[in-house]
């Protein structure tokens, strides 16, 4: 009776935990911020989560003080994702 009551509570555990998926960080150089804009210009390499290769794109920032640490020129390691359907930054190392 006790190992079918662990069963139970280890599958309604299972069921109610959410995974967590680790971003993948890529390596880029920051080339241009526009703050009115919320976006920053970085030429990337391969960005395998989004299917894409080494390029130079425009990057959308959902958050001020994110773009406020970024400097031109600057390398940088981020994580980028489609948000809302588009390209943004969503986390910089």
């Amino acid at each position: 009776m006790k190992s079918y009551h662990t069963i139970i509570l280890a599958l309604v555990a299972m069921l109610f935990s959410s995974p967590v998926m680790a971003a993948e960080f890529t390596s880029g150089i920051v080339k241009k911020l526009d703050d009115k804009l919320m976006k920053v210009t970085i030429k990337h390499e391969e960005l395998k989560n989004l299917e894409m290769p080494s390029m130079t794109m425009v990057f959308a920032v959902g958050d001020e003080a994110m773009l406020a640490k970024l400097k031109v020129g600057e390398q940088i390691k981020f994580a980028a994702d489609r948000v809302n359907g588009r390209l943004t930054v969503i986390e910089v190392k």
